[in-house]
């Protein structure tokens, strides 16, 4: 049950709430001054805080300030002998939960502080995943020790705490986004937006409305103002993925934004200043796409103060290991299945590949393969068709097309079943397209 402090300079007072509440199971701490209150919260895990107004040692309505500062998470209700607006106001500004008159307090005291209480746990929850969050888009959560890795690592790190433009390079796959966040996570906006936007995912039309917004009547269907990224994420960070992908009419936009900080909202006139700290990503060569005039040198000067190129997986063979069981951990959970460990085998056929997809093909092979475990372990044969043909362990080298296609069969009806007939998620999980699965259900009569 929640713990309770209760803070009146008024004996009777203390006595007759510790009682009603302790009626209710909370457990209930009473003192009489906020000095007294201040070291019960260094030293007690509490909840809620019921606080007098007007104590011998300050007021309760400022007290209940320097509780939300130094404990975001505990809720603070006041009571008051006479009913005073202005101070009802000020105390819910500075983060009251609620503020009542004496006399009323054993009537709503008591469903007020089960409130209160309930708020405390959901406010615990989310501070606990935002330092769940945190953690996961920090450096020490990137996984892998090799030099390369150790390296970009490294200087990801020196940058993060400036405030310059970066140019993440590298491979799909590799890992862009997650050094973008950690980058933004080390840095001094870290309290401030992180927004991500994929530049070849969209159109150049919707791709302009995403980054800068529109007015109300800038094209048909806008009936109202509509803030875009770089709005929103105003003293925070953006992060353009494929910003080689950007058309160029676009890119002289991100230039103006770079070097001034304003840009025109899709039908506006009036320039709207932003600050905002731009980490752009590409797999692609920009100085060829210069050369080939599809890139802006201009922006590229101004998007690449600070480079960092990421190692592919292949550069990075013996990192492989703690990411195939980083994953085979979360995915697990995931499955609800408990699979403890990887064998040596299963280990070999995974250094042994091209990884053309990088980090974000070896989480796909770890997620398949969980699914067609049905043991503790992760083995040879829990590996997908396209592994188990070419792994240098397989015990028969010499398959002939039928047994290729029984794998293949057996494969297909194991996602399947996982996915509860969901031909959508399985051709997802496979990789293939829906129409080739189809096919490959009516060629295999499952």
């Amino acid at each position: 049950m929640a713990a309770v402090l209760i803070i009146d300079d008024e004996e009777k007072i203390r006595t007759l709430l510790a009682r009603i509440l302790g009626l209710e199971d909370f457990d209930v701490i009473t003192v009489s001054n906020l000095k007294a209150a201040s070291k019960r919260l260094e030293l007690e895990d509490i909840d809620v805080v019921v606080c007098d107004v007007k104590l011998p040692d300050g007021s309760g309505v400022d007290f209940s300030k320097l509780v939300k500062s130094q404990y975001p998470a505990i809720e603070v209700i006041l009571l008051t002998a006479f009913g005073n607006i202005p101070d009802g106001v000020q105390a819910i500004k500075n983060g009251a939960f609620d503020y009542i008159t004496k006399g009323d307090d054993n009537n709503k005291i008591i469903p007020l502080v089960y409130k209160a209480a309930e708020k405390v746990k959901l406010n615990r929850r989310v501070l606990q995943l935002e330092k769940q969050l945190g953690n996961q888009q920090s450096f020490d959560s990137i996984v892998g020790d090799s030099k390369s890795l150790k390296l970009a690592i490294d200087s990801a790190k020196k940058v993060a705490t400036t405030d310059a433009t970066v140019l993440l390079t590298g491979e799909t796959g590799t890992g862009k986004e997650v050094f973008a966040q950690a980058i933004h996570n080390a840095s001094l906006r870290s309290k401030q937006n992180f927004i991500a936007v994929n530049c070849s995912a969209f159109s150049k039309e919707l791709l302009e409305n995403e980054l800068f917004g529109h007015k109300a009547g800038a094209f048909t269907g806008a009936t109202k103002d509509a803030k875009g990224i770089f709005e929103e994420a105003n003293n925070g960070t953006v992060f353009l993925d494929e910003i080689g992908e950007m058309p160029l009419d676009l890119q002289a936009k991100l230039l103006r934004v770079l070097e001034s900080g304003e840009f025109l909202k899709v039908g506006d006139t009036k320039p709207i200043k932003v600050n905002v700290r731009i980490i752009a990503a590409t797999n692609r060569n920009l100085q060829q796409e210069i050369d080939a005039a599809n890139f802006r040198e201009d922006l590229f000067y101004r998007i690449a103060v600070f480079q960092i190129s990421l190692p592919s997986l292949r550069d990075r063979v013996a990192d492989i290991p703690a990411l195939a069981r980083f994953f085979l951990s979360k995915f697990s959970v995931k499955s609800s299945k408990h699979i403890a460990s990887i064998s040596p085998e299963y280990l070999e056929a995974l250094q042994k590949h091209n990884w053309k997809g990088n980090i974000r093909e070896l989480r796909n092979i770890i997620e398949r393969s969980v699914i067609l475990t049905d043991g503790s372990e992760l083995l040879l044969e829990s590996l997908p068709l396209d592994f188990i043909v070419n792994s240098a362990s397989a015990k028969d080298n010499d398959l002939s097309e039928f047994s290729m296609a029984n794998i293949e069969k057996q494969h297909i009806q194991k996602i399947l079943k996982f996915t509860k007939g969901n031909k959508a998620e399985a051709a997802r999980l496979m990789e293939i397209g829906i129409a080739t699965l189809y096919r490959k259900i009516e060629e295999y009569q499952l």
